[in-house]
């Protein structure tokens, strides 16, 4: 019977009692929206200190996917939705292959919508999944647990270690040392107990998600993805982006909005030829293959862009 008791885990910060929302359930809308903004405000401040230990862990995807390895997030719950967001949104952002950045989520593609919460008890759960993945030594792995105890997704960072990957964990209490697993980079978001007590989707989730884009953007903007802040490194697929690009293209090559669409199209879509296409005097093909040459970064072809 015992051996049904689950841990202890009131000793966490997620798991503690928030003074300032302990009379959540009398406060009026007003209140209520004011007390869960104020604790909001603290969640930059938090990440803005793991700045440093997020750096390195970039550094090191960087590193990985030059080698060909890919990015790969894997929680359960809300951590792991978050993680299979960001990667979802890479490709259509930086027009980077599905494969570079991959999100995984403890019961799979049906625990985004519907929770499956018990599987993130399953330490050997991420194995399986990171064996039909066929992660290598090419790869990093950035676990994602709020409150730092999911077997499942210590299991996974477990696994990974075997393999020779690259091995991060994203979470948002100080954990205890000696780790369960020994990983390369333990990034530490202590955001402090929640305004719902325990309801790591609310200041643990949004500093997370902080975390991913930071972390996402950064190792996009490393390998050429952007020309100054600009989402050159995009296939535009519909109108919203072919406004966007053909906006771009207007301006960084002094053209009107019509011959700007002409040279899109003349791209097949993409900006970042079309930008070389018009600055150099080169086709498509001459062009895709000036850009494989400086490993797609505009910058060393084209100089600055206008602002």
């Amino acid at each position: 019977m015992s051996n049904n008791i689950p841990q202890d885990r009131g000793h966490l910060l997620t798991e503690q009692q928030l003074e300032a929302s302990h009379d959540l359930d009398i406060q009026d809308v007003n209140q209520l929206l004011t007390t869960i903004n104020r604790q909001d405000q603290l969640v930059p401040q938090v990440v803005e200190q793991a700045i440093p230990e997020i750096g390195r862990f970039v550094s090191d995807v960087v590193a990985s996917m030059q080698q060909g390895g890919r990015l790969v997030y894997i929680g359960a719950g809300t951590s792991g939705r978050l993680g299979v967001l960001d990667a979802s949104e890479c490709p259509p952002t930086f027009c980077c292959d599905p494969g570079e950045v991959v999100g995984i989520i403890a019961g799979g593609d049906g625990s985004l919508r519907k929770s499956s919460e018990g599987k993130e008890d399953d330490e050997h759960g991420g194995i399986a999944a990171l064996t039909e993945l066929k992660l290598d030594a090419k790869d990093a792995l950035l676990g994602i647990a709020a409150g730092g105890t999911t077997p499942y997704v210590w299991g996974a960072l477990a696994y990974a270690k075997t393999c020779g990957a690259v091995t991060g964990m994203l979470c948002c209490v100080a954990l205890p040392k000696p780790l369960p697993v020994e990983v390369d980079h333990l990034i530490t978001l202590p955001v402090g107990p929640e305004v719902v007590t325990g309801s790591t989707r609310m200041k643990a989730g949004t500093a997370t998600k902080l975390a991913l884009n930071m972390i996402s953007t950064s190792v996009m903007v490393q390998h050429g993805k952007a020309w100054g802040n600009l989402m050159v490194d995009v296939k535009a697929t519909n109108a919203k982006l072919r406004d966007r690009a053909a906006r771009i293209l207007a301006k960084q090559c002094q053209l009107d909005r019509a011959d700007a669409f002409t040279l899109l199209d003349q791209s097949g879509g993409l900006v970042k030829v079309a930008l070389v296409m018009h600055h150099l005097k080169l086709s498509p093909q001459q062009a895709s293959e000036r850009l494989a040459e400086v490993d797609g970064k505009l910058g060393s072809l084209l100089g600055r862009p206008i602002i």
